[in-house]
């Protein structure tokens, strides 16, 4: 059975919070897992941690971790001091994720974000080595400790490294670990691939995750994403992994800023209905 969650900062307009709140609002909505920051993860004691994991299995929710490393924290940077932080950081969020009872770790776990630095296509050869010798370095890690790492398919105005399913098959295999995964986003797929069903039958086994959102990173069910197109994929490579609703529609701070929601994109709504509302959608439209 497909788990459905949400990404925390569909509500926040910061990176950094108390998730302890959304753990009691996402079971209230009706979700199975709750996606949260891998960052904050890393930083966080162990009691902290502890605390985190235990309101999440009282409520019987999933938790699963998100990073979109820093430019300081970047694991594929020509830079060997930058470099080797951006390894050093993600190996104590590796060791984090293991403390809260292991899991995933999707999105620029091989890069940063939001990244449009490139100078040259040249250069983003010398940068992609840069980050399999990092994902070489970290995935040992993740394997003893019972970690995934799925790097993230980010269309090209927010990234350039992985933009399309096949850039990152061919990464992962590359890396060649049962730890090392893809996760896809109908958001930045709608954006770059020919085929959104295409690139999840692409994927294959390699997806161990699915971000859901509609074209303009509305609520799934709000807007004009060919669910049914996407259901068929799903089913066609007997995908049981989790789907996560990442929403973002509003304005303001650090992720408005990040995400460039210069507007509010449902002014007047109710969140927590509209958020309802739409794993039920999922519910009946991915999961049936």
């Amino acid at each position: 059975m497909r788990n459905i969650g949400i990404y925390y900062a569909y509500w926040t307009q910061e990176w950094d919070v108390d998730f302890i709140p959304y753990i009691k609002k996402v079971k209230k909505l009706g979700f199975d897992q709750l996606e949260i920051n891998g960052g904050t993860i890393a930083v966080m004691t162990s009691g902290e941690r502890a605390v985190l994991r235990e309101e999440a299995q009282r409520e019987g929710i999933v938790l699963s971790y998100g990073i979109g490393l820093t430019p300081q924290n970047n694991v594929s940077s020509l830079d060997e001091n930058i470099r080797r932080t951006g390894v050093n950081f993600m190996k104590e969020m590796i060791k984090g994720v293991a403390d809260m009872g292991g899991g995933c770790i999707g999105g620029t776990v091989h890069s940063f974000w939001p990244a449009t630095d490139l100078e040259s296509i040249e250069q983003k050869k010398l940068i992609l080595d840069q980050s399999l010798k990092s994902m070489r370095e970290m995935i040992p890690l993740a394997e003893d400790l019972g970690v995934i790492l799925s790097v993230e398919v980010i269309n090209r105005f927010e990234q350039y490294l992985l933009n399309t399913c096949a850039e990152a098959v061919s990464y992962v295999e590359e890396i060649d670990s049962p730890n090392c995964k893809i996760l896809l986003d109908t958001f930045h797929m709608n954006i770059e691939e020919d085929s959104i069903g295409g690139a999840i039958e692409l994927a294959g086994s390699y997806l161990s995750q699915l971000h859901v959102g509609e074209n303009n990173r509305k609520p799934p069910g709000t807007g004009r994403m060919d669910w049914g197109e996407i259901k068929t994929a799903l089913d066609n490579i007997n995908f049981d992994g989790p789907i996560v609703m990442e929403p973002f529609v509003r304005p303001g701070g650090t992720v408005g800023k990040n995400i460039a929601v210069w507007r509010d994109l449902m002014p007047g709504a109710d969140l927590d209905e509209a958020a309802a509302q739409s794993v039920q959608f999922l519910r009946d439209t991915l999961c049936s």
